[in-house]
């Protein structure tokens, strides 16, 4: 089998010749060949270029053949798509032009389909021209960030390199609640909107990133955010896997399955095998190998692989990566150590 059809046939649980692999942030800030594009163009020109955002993307399957591969792109575009703008800066990270913190604010802003689509235009043609040099031999992911991770964005006006300390959100649901769900609402519309266009433009499957999932009481967690969640894969092709990666939730994983979604991806700090046979036979689980160990020795990292492999044996719909996002110190030869500890692996039936 092909690494498309690896990829699709672990994301459904069915029978393997290896499992599939890909790395969240696989496309940039740890390769110098991004680093080498990066030096000439701000952050959201990469983004918003679709040429550019289609060679970020393929950078790192050329380089390591990886079974899938995911588009560049920023959760933030949504935000920006409905009128609220933002920067990232070096140093400073995330800023939003302003915060939604009124009834005005979150009035204006759209969740208009034809508008989204107008706005967004550049990243189905990103996904496009992805998908005429991948062809149909590596699977494509699309993403967006969950409405809360969202929101947490949105009402507090920036990022925590910025100063945040994603509280507002919440008080916003305690002290507003029908301001919160009218903004959770219109958030729910256009993320929807937004991960079917990138659907209608290539992607084999989308994920869902709850960056910020551990800031929402884990008594609330299934109003604030799990709802929405469910609403939107609903809303979604029925053939088209969803991932959902709630950072920090992994107590909640039977809740999360709940939501619809095909596959769980999982920090590192639990132990998948145990997660994975508490879930539902057709939920599958990502992950969770810890990042840092992309940082050190290469035996290092592939003895670590060859036990996370080990302990997933027998339980169909494992896609391996790590348990969040690669950091910007992985070392090259590291990363290579991980493939091929993959890529020689058996079958897991």
């Amino acid at each position: 089998m092909n690494s498309r059809e690896r990829f699709l046939a672990a994301a459904t649980c069915q029978a393997v010749d290896r499992p599939p692999l890909w790395i969240m942030r696989q496309a940039g800030r740890f390769l110098p060949e991004y680093r080498a594009l990066r030096a000439g163009h701000p952050f959201k020109e990469m983004v918003t270029r679709p040429e550019l955002a289609a060679e970020v993307t393929m950078q790192p399957i050329r380089r390591y053949g990886f079974d899938a591969a995911i588009i560049f792109s920023d959760i933030l575009v949504v935000p920006e798509a409905m009128g609220q703008p933002y920067t990232l800066n070096e140093g400073e990270g995330i800023r939003m032009d302003f915060a939604v913190d009124s009834a005005a604010r979150v009035d204006a802003l759209s969740a208009d389909r034809d508008t989204l689509q107008e706005r967004l235009a550049y990243l189905p043609k990103a996904l496009r021209l992805t998908r005429a040099e991948l062809g149909r031999e590596r699977a494509l992911i699309g993403f967006a960030g969950s409405p809360w991770t969202l929101a947490c964005y949105m009402a507090e006006g920036g990022g925590r390199a910025a100063g945040a300390t994603f509280q507002k959100a919440l008080a916003m649901h305690r002290e507003a609640p029908g301001l919160f769900h009218t903004l959770m609402e219109k958030l729910c519309e256009a993320v929807a909107a937004h991960l079917r266009f990138q659907i209608e433009a290539g992607a084999d499957a989308v994920q869902i990133f709850d960056s910020w999932a551990a800031f929402c009481p884990p008594e609330l967690y299934g109003e604030l955010s799990l709802r929405w969640v469910k609403e939107i894969v609903s809303s979604l092709p029925d053939n088209v896997p969803v991932i959902l990666f709630a950072k920090g939730m992994e107590t909640l994983a039977p809740d999360m399955a709940a939501t619809g979604v095909r596959v769980l991806g999982l920090g590192p700090d639990c132990e998948l095998r145990k997660i994975a046979d508490g879930l539902p036979a057709n939920i599958a689980v990502q992950g969770n190998l810890a990042p840092e160990l992309l940082d050190g020795e290469p035996e290092k990292a592939r003895m670590a692989t060859e036990q996370l492999l080990l302990s997933m044996q027998g339980r169909p719909g494992h896609i391996v990566n790590l348990g969040h996002g690669i950091r910007p110190t992985a070392r090259l030869e590291t990363v290579q150590a991980l493939v091929e500890a993959v890529c020689m692996s058996g079958p897991r039936l």
